[in-house]
């Protein structure tokens, strides 16, 4: 097997997969059995690449080993973090290691079912997705049980773990109250807080009617055959002790080249620009960047820090999905910490009232502020919001706002303090600023979702 999760040919078919070495990991886990394959990556040291980076190894043990009469695991396809495209990137170079890693992760759990969710706008990769679930079946290499794609809106919250169950499920992706492994898919107790479904044929009175879902990101995934194949030694020679491995990283934003490309964990974040994004623009230089939507600021004195979790955690912000918006220094932060705002508050589901009325409050305010219009009282009504923006929150969105708009709140001051001392306009104008979701990323430039501009707070556009 290959050690290249992204080739520079695309794995076309599953025969080009096994010629690479693919194809084994089932039967490897058939032959280790659920304890073992489950002991080898936690040996490996393998952590979750959707953002949480939740050590994989007790995610599957949890999930296994929780009360319930069925079970079912689920691949998020979902990518919606705005400057990350790795998992698209993974499917179009070679969907058949994720086929084979979710299969192994059906076999190991004991699932009954296995789904991927993926955007419906994801074309390219969900065509690539149905064909390799054929012809991995076909050849025998894709388990026992049965696996579906199911696609899902554009909106953000569609990648949440708990809202993905909704989708699935044929319901909007509202986040629903309990973790997956504690209420799963087709769970017939209450679900959203208001509402079940019928018990599935099979279950007995109790508490197995939880179905505990086992849910891992595509690159999570991406990531355990090789596992299985190659041992977890091979897997701990790369990255540092405490974070093992490597990720697929992308760089986009004001840089010379936006890219996505494999990386060891622990390369330097000023690496990391340098050679996946080709620095920043000439004449100019980064003074910040942000891991997605979901992490507080890391400024430019910050740059040369590992790209590790413990490393990034130290310096207070996150490895997060290993996807990195640059901007330089003729970037206004006011205007950078309203376009993640409003993103926010757009995004947001409405089911938890201090969220969207907060990170609605914060945004008008952060405009106000960002057109010279605004007042040490707008300011002080921000500080206020984001206290309690995270009240009762089902899902992560209100602690990002919180976490993202302090940090830069704290990080640029006097940008602000400039936008409150001058009429007129932004000191620092630039017209091009927008959150960073990514539609495309090819031959060195990164396409955004320019239509989210028109996005309501309603989940409608604007005509």
């Amino acid at each position: 097997m290959s050690d290249r999760y992204l080739l520079p040919e695309p794995v076309t078919s599953v025969a080009g997969w096994q010629a690479l070495g693919g194809g084994q990991a089932v039967d490897i886990a058939r032959r280790l059995g659920s304890d073992d394959t489950i002991e080898e990556l936690g040996t490996a040291g393998l952590r979750g690449r959707g953002g949480a980076g939740f050590p994989t190894a007790r995610k599957w043990s949890g999930v296994r080993s929780s009360p319930g009469t069925h079970r079912y695991v689920v691949c998020n396809a979902a990518e919606g973090e705005p400057s990350s495209f790795k998992d698209r990137a993974l499917l179009r170079a070679n969907p058949y290691q994720v086929i084979e890693g979710l299969a192994v992760a059906a076999l190991t759990i004991g699932a009954r079912e296995a789904f991927i969710g993926i955007k419906a706008s994801f074309r390219p990769e969900m065509a690539r997705v149905h064909r390799a679930i054929e012809e991995m079946q076909a050849a025998g290499l894709a388990g026992d049980v049965p696996i579906s794609v199911v696609g899902g809106p554009d909106e953000y919250l569609f990648g949440e773990e708990k809202a993905l169950l909704e989708v699935i499920e044929g319901k909007p992706p509202m986040p629903r109250l309990l973790a997956p492994y504690e209420q799963g898919l087709f769970a017939a107790g209450s679900q959203m807080g208001w509402e079940s479904v019928p018990r599935e044929p099979g279950h007995g009175p109790g508490r197995d009617i939880s179905n505990p879902t086992l849910v891992n990101n595509v690159e999570t995934l991406a990531n355990v055959g090789h596992i299985l194949l190659r041992g977890a030694e091979w897997f701990r020679s790369m990255g540092t002790a405490g974070s093992p491995g490597h990720a697929v990283a992308t760089v986009v934003g004001d840089v010379v080249h936006p890219g996505v490309a494999e990386i060891d964990l622990g390369m330097r974040l000023s690496d990391l620009i340098a050679e996946v994004g080709g620095g920043a623009r000439p004449g100019r230089r980064v003074k910040a960047a942000f891991s997605g939507i979901s992490n507080p600021v890391v400024t430019a004195d910050r740059l040369d820090t590992p790209l590790t979790y413990e490393d990034m955690e130290a310096i207070g912000s996150g490895l997060g999905a290993v996807g990195f918006a640059v901007y330089d220094d003729s970037a206004c932060m006011v205007e950078v910490a309203f376009q993640y705002s409003r993103f926010l508050w757009i995004e947001s589901c409405g089911q938890c009232p201090a969220c969207k009325l907060g990170t609605q409050e914060i945004t008008h305010r952060l405009n106000e502020i960002e057109a010279c219009r605004g007042s040490e009282e707008d300011v002080a009504v921000i500080g206020a919001q984001l206290a309690k923006v995270t009240d009762a929150n089902r899902c992560f969105l209100g602690t990002e706002e919180q976490r993202v708009i302090s940090s830069i709140l704290r990080a640029f001051p006097e940008e602000f303090a400039a936008h409150l001392e001058v009429e007129g306009n932004c000191p620092n104008p630039r017209t091009d600023l927008i959150a960073p979701k990514i539609v495309e990323l090819a031959g060195g430039v990164a396409t955004y979702d320019e239509h989210h501009r028109k996005k309501r707070p309603d989940w409608t556009y604007d005509p």
